[in-house]
């Protein structure tokens, strides 16, 4: 695949992905899907095991402070391979004491005696999809469980003795009126998780949902009120103590999902699992979203059938995907350090270009530091694509 150079000291994010789902939701775009037989999950996860070994030795000297495990839904393993894909984890990487150990579940796949063997083995951060607290919202986004059900799932992850808990939301959804919204997000406040993440709907082509709206099936709400939904949202959880931190997350102070941070950092992760990605020793490269060509490759580290992408990145795309993704931070970009990474004057380049958007209320610009307003967060797309050029391939242009 490329030659990895080992490098001393350095923090690392582990992310694996089990693709699998009890049923698959109607908006969702990620490489998931239902299997026919559960047989697959053990053979997954030695393939899993493998492919984490292989990389070992270029990883001796690294420490990696976060492990996440998304998916699909992680937490339909049965608990033997959910533990054995822990155990190969840590066999493979020399951890920090105590890191950041993210894992996704959905309600009903998790129970209290199960949670408590998890968080024996070092899980110590649970996210949850909640999405809404709507009967028909849920329906229309064909998620099984029940506001019920998931609250029963949340109380199981706190008596587990699980501390620090992540809450998705969503607004955009079909039926979503601005008072159910508000309830859906009330209903997580009454919860007391540590972290709430707020993503607008994106209707993704080709999957159920999109044909849905495209045939006028479903009521959607408008730009307008889901901006409302957005802002509004921001205040109140600024109220209850949530402190925001990138476009859609919200954490209580030292609660905030430092994985996920080093995607925005563009600090170096390594991804296993069919469509899991990694950004590490200057190399950007992922993996087939295909079960099959993942489970055969990882038995030829070097064969191609396994990779999707890999390449070396360039400083233009360096630099562009540094300016889209600490854009998504509150704390914006600071023109010095960018001098200091790429040798280059943001001010005059970029920062012009985002100076355009000051006098709307969408940029805010303080002692050579960059940053959106909520109001620029939730339009961000449309101000970087005017403020990033790109060449005809979709590849960025350096200014």
């Amino acid at each position: 695949m490329f030659m990895i150079k080992r490098r001393h000291g350095k923090r690392l994010g582990i992310y694996v992905h089990v693709p699998f789902c009890a049923s698959k939701c109607s908006y969702c775009d990620f490489y998931s899907y239902v299997p026919k037989s559960t047989r697959i999950y053990s053979a997954y996860v030695d393939a899993l095991a493998r492919h984490m070994a292989s990389y070992k030795a270029a990883c001796a000297d690294y420490s990696p402070d976060t492990v996440y495990i998304g998916g699909g839904t992680p937490t339909v393993l049965p608990p033997e391979d959910f533990l054995r894909l822990i155990k190969a984890i840590k066999h493979n990487f020399r951890l920090q004491k105590d890191p950041e150990f993210t894992v996704e579940a959905n309600p009903g796949t998790v129970d209290v005696a199960t949670l408590s063997r998890y968080r024996r083995a070092g899980v110590n951060r649970l996210s949850m999809g909640l999405q809404s607290a709507n009967k028909a919202e849920l329906e229309a986004l064909g998620r099984k469980h029940t506001p019920a059900d998931f609250e029963k799932s949340f109380r199981a992850a706190r008596e587990a003795k699980i501390t620090n808990i992540n809450i998705d939301l969503l607004y955009g959804i079909p039926y979503q009126t601005y008072r159910t919204f508000m309830n859906s997000l009330h209903f997580a406040l009454r919860l007391k998780p540590e972290h709430i993440s707020i993503y607008g709907l994106k209707i993704e082509e080709g999957t159920p949902l999109a044909a849905s709206v495209a045939s006028g099936a479903y009521p959607m709400p408008s730009d307008e009120m889901q901006f409302a939904m957005y802002r509004d949202a921001i205040d109140i959880l600024a109220k209850n103590g949530y402190v925001q931190y990138e476009i859609s997350n919200f954490a209580r102070p030292g609660f905030e999902c430092y994985h996920n941070i080093k995607y925005w950092r563009c600090d170096e992760y390594l991804g296993f699992g069919p469509g899991a990605h990694s950004y590490f020793n200057g190399y950007r490269f992922s993996f087939k979203r295909s079960i099959s060509s993942y489970m055969r490759g990882v038995n030829y580290v070097s064969n191609e059938e396994m990779t999707d992408e890999n390449e070396v990145i360039p400083l233009r795309e360096r630099v562009g995907e540094y300016i889209m993704l600490r854009m998504r931070m509150t704390s914006g970009i600071d023109s010095r350090e960018f001098f200091r990474l790429f040798g280059k004057d943001f001010t005059r380049t970029y920062g012009k270009k985002l100076e355009r958007f000051v006098p709307g209320g969408y940029v805010k610009v303080n002692g050579g530091v960059y940053s959106f307003t909520p109001a620029g967060m939730f339009v961000s797309n449309y101000i970087l694509s005017e403020v990033l050029s790109f060449n005809t391939d979709g590849t960025f242009m350096l200014d």
